[in-house]
């Protein structure tokens, strides 16, 4: 978790808000998208990321071992490729003064926008050091599904574009009570898939549920990986088929 008490709001935003290099500050505001070069600004600014997709480029979902997120970033930058990290924002109050921290979203995944053969090689590349049991960066596997030439085997877990555009747009948002959830933490069954269409969250696409007795969208990436809007009222959300 980082402090960003003494920052003010004009700091170097280049982490947090997605600028290409990592200057270790960060800014009152929610997402760190894709922190290469080659990104598109709209794609930093988690606005779409439907211009991205080029040659045969994924959305790879990577695990990264325990409390090493931040190493796992300067892996993925020193290998130049693209990436997604998203960081929730907090208010906490210290010594009767507020105080906006961050921490990853979800700390144990890395989004990395690669082909098959650039991911192969960065994982080549993950070493692990003689002080550590697993490697930092590892795949992780859709269980969904098997391996053609290999039926006791998973293929490596990738998101449709659509959708990580649309896990990027509600997980860019500055709004501290975006919160990753599990499905022990939904009174009711997910319901209708829903589009918002008026408010903070217009455009999220998703699944209505009832948590912590509010009404909130929940955008799943994938299988166990959940994450729920802030309040949206009914009449601000409708029927859709996504």
């Amino acid at each position: 978790m980082e402090d960003t008490t003494n920052l003010s709001q004009k700091a170097d935003a280049s982490l947090y808000n997605g600028q290409p290099i990592d200057t270790g500050l960060s800014c009152p505001s929610v997402g760190l998208t894709s922190c290469t070069p080659s990104i598109s600004d709209d794609v930093r600014y988690g606005v779409s990321v439907e211009n991205v997709p080029a040659g045969n480029k994924q959305w790879f979902v990577l695990r990264v071992s325990y409390g090493r997120i931040t190493k796992a970033k300067t892996l993925v930058e020193t290998n130049a490729l693209e990436y997604y990290v998203p960081m929730r924002y907090k208010e906490i109050k210290k010594r009767g003064k507020k105080r906006i921290v961050t921490e990853p979203l979800l700390p144990s995944f890395i989004f990395v926008h690669a082909t098959a053969e650039q991911v192969e090689a960065l994982l080549h590349d993950n070493k692990v050091a003689t002080n550590e049991s697993s490697p930092l960066l590892s795949y992780y596997f859709d269980h969904t599904i098997h391996l053609q030439n290999n039926p006791d085997r998973n293929p490596p877990l990738t998101i449709r574009n659509e959708a990580m555009n649309n896990f990027i747009n509600l997980t860019s948002l500055k709004n501290p009570h975006i919160i990753p959830i599990t499905s022990n933490n939904i009174q009711f069954k997910l319901g209708d898939n829903v589009v918002v269409t008026e408010g903070e969250f217009k455009g999220i696409h998703g699944r209505v549920a009832r948590i912590a007795g509010q009404q909130r969208v929940i955008v799943e990436l994938f299988y166990g990986c959940l994450v729920a809007t802030a309040y949206v009222p009914k009449e601000a959300i409708k029927k859709t088929i996504f």
